[in-house]
């Protein structure tokens, strides 16, 4: 709402600025190239929305406060200006917005909406594919896994929040050398050994060897060679390797099944590259055909990548089996046969740039058109406090056993502070306390940057952190759970912003009117972390409102359906954007 309060001001000062143009210079010529910054003031003092004024200065020969003067007057003899005050303050003309009919639009507005306040049409109809996870075959899931599945999810809540259509897809790298080395290792030391009898996740196990093949390969160097002959013998298709790598496929898709049930990732479709992987090698024998690509001597098939500053690539290598580049150009292809989209967002690790930046160039190379709407939502590696993790050398954070850990520091809490009576069922409330715990934390930061994740500071009631969001949720819940024996009296009394003065209460409207913005900047930048921003934002000022002022008690009843029915919008906000950063919402904790 704050957003449309801004273009129409600034429609006004335009409109103004031009015809004091006219007026006094005889044309607007000058002013019409120039376009004007709409900024927010550094103090509330100051007003809400600011237009500095230095550029239009230099055009009309005079100070910058004396024309923030003059449109001040000239605008506020106008009749049909929006609710709110002008002030000049330096060279800006600052507009200070009008928070008691503003709040009355918003009691409605998020009374009438509910879950959808804040949600926009500026998507509307776009059609984005959103592809996270993929994980190989050959281990659990970990942290890593993790960063990418909450961005990945969040996004895709945030686009559809912006009126996108979304489909969130995943691609199980099911094949390939790294998929070999789990079974070989298993062929030489598994003893026949399942999950059932290991009394393990099926992930687990197979990670177990895919460790172990790391060990052998530093005493055996022939072990590698042996992975590569077992790919070759894979794509012959080798009955007993197939048999060994359809069993050990499913043991880990089971597992991480699981962990994608207790973290709340879903998809819309699963690809496998061993179905794609094919399609891949014979997209890149027509471009070999026509020219796109070239053989070298000993077979191999690459691309000349000097139009976009790079040196070459391998598309095939010399006995014909596949890269992941080719695997990525046949399922991408795939994709765009089976659901025709506008925008395809690959979110994956920045170690991966090149690999797309080749990858989108070659489709385009191809001819496909959708190519140049393909995008690579690159994020920096997640880290211990202790340092970076390796899968090879069994140094990662599992995934289920860090939730598993969070899970159990959060009943530690609620136990400490005798809340089991409140919660009821202490072990879910756990688990979701855990998961908004994980999510916030891996969300506050900006996709791009690297972090390190710590998870006893991530689990914290208190600070920035997912629980402390959650928190404030639950209290709020709680408050109007008291109000609801103070309703019926209040039923005749109507909601009057004009008796929301106290400061707080002015920032927390005009705050609530801003959620609509962090929405759109998340979806048009692909950063959850402006969602994750404003939920603190909010959250830290509905505290100290919360503590330094009465509500249930406040003076008059007309005060109490006031401040309550402020309360009230603060909370549906707080779901609203819980659900766009993977936070649970809970009545009590």
């Amino acid at each position: 709402m704050m957003r449309q309060i801004r273009q129409q001001w600034k429609e006004l000062v335009e409109r103004e600025i031009l015809l004091y143009a006219k007026e006094l210079l005889g044309t607007d010529d000058p002013v019409r190239e120039l376009s004007i910054a709409v900024q927010t003031p550094p103090k509330p003092e100051l007003g809400d929305i600011a237009f500095p004024l230095f550029v239009f200065a230099k055009v009309f020969r005079t100070a910058p406060n004396a024309l923030a003067e003059v449109l001040r007057i000239r605008l506020g003899a106008r009749t049909d200006l929006p609710e709110g005050d002008l002030l000049v303050a330096g060279p800006y003309l600052n507009v200070k917005v009008d928070v008691i009919s503003l709040a009355g639009h918003l009691q409605q507005a998020v009374q009438a909406q509910g879950s959808g306040f804040g949600r926009n049409q500026t998507m509307a109809g776009k059609r984005v594919m959103v592809e996270f996870s993929c994980p190989n075959t050959n281990k659990p899931l970990h942290l890593g896994h993790l960063r990418n599945d909450s961005i990945g999810e969040s996004i895709s809540a945030i686009l559809k929040a912006n009126g996108a259509i979304v489909r969130k897809v995943n691609l199980i790298n099911n094949r390939g050398v790294h998929i070999c080395k789990s079974m070989l290792a298993y062929q030489k030391y598994g003893n026949g050994e399942t999950p059932e009898s290991a009394g393990i996740k099926g992930d687990h196990l197979v990670g177990k060897y895919y460790v172990r093949f790391a060990q052998w390969e530093k005493e055996d160097p022939t072990a590698m060679g042996q992975a590569q002959e077992m790919l070759r013998k894979w794509e012959d298709g080798d009955p007993e390797v197939l048999s060994l790598w359809r069993t050990m496929n499913q043991w880990t898709l089971e597992g991480v099944s699981q962990t994608y049930a207790k973290t709340g990732i879903s998809f819309d479709q699963y690809y496998y590259e061993s179905d794609t992987y094919m399609f891949g090698k014979d997209n890149v024998l027509k471009g070999l055909e026509q020219g796109v690509f070239y053989r070298e001597e000993d077979g191999s098939v690459w691309i000349d990548l000097a139009e976009i500053n790079l040196d070459k690539k391998v598309l095939l290598r010399k006995d014909g089996t596949s890269l992941y580049l080719t695997q990525d150009i046949g399922t991408a292809i795939a994709r765009h046969t089976d659901w025709p989209f506008d925008s395809l967002i690959y979110v994956v690790a920045s170690e991966q740039m090149y690999h797309f930046k080749v990858l989108f160039h070659v489709l385009q190379r191809l001819g496909h058109p959708w190519a140049k709407d393909l995008h690579h939502l690159s994020y920096g590696m997640v880290n211990l406090p202790e340092g970076k993790m390796k899968s090879r050398e069994g140094t990662v954070v599992d995934a289920d056993d860090l939730f598993a850990q969070l899970s159990l520091l959060a009943v530690e809490e609620i136990r400490s502070k005798d809340r089991e009576d409140d919660v009821g069922d202490v072990a879910a409330t756990g688990e979701a306390v855990a998961l908004g715990a994980l999510n916030y934390y891996l969300l506050q930061t900006n996709p791009t940057k690297d972090m390190v994740f710590n998870p006893a500071e991530s689990i914290s009631f208190s600070g920035n952190t997912g629980p402390y969001l959650q928190y404030m949720g639950a209290r709020i819940s709680s408050m109007l759970r008291k109000y609801e024996s103070m309703r019926e009296a209040h039923d005749d009394i109507s909601f009057d912003g004009a008796l929301l003065k106290i400061e707080e209460e002015r920032e927390l409207v005009k705050l609530i009117a801003r959620y609509g913005e962090s929405v759109e900047e998340a979806g048009r930048d692909l950063n959850p972390s402006a969602v994750a921003t404003y939920l603190y934002e909010l959250s830290r000022l509905f505290s100290k409102y919360y503590h330094d002022h009465q509500i249930l008690k406040a003076e008059t009843p007309q005060l109490v359906k006031a401040r309550i029915s402020l309360c009230a919008m603060v909370l549906q906000v707080l779901k609203n954007a819980y659900s766009l950063v993977g936070i649970p919402f809970l009545e009590s904790m």
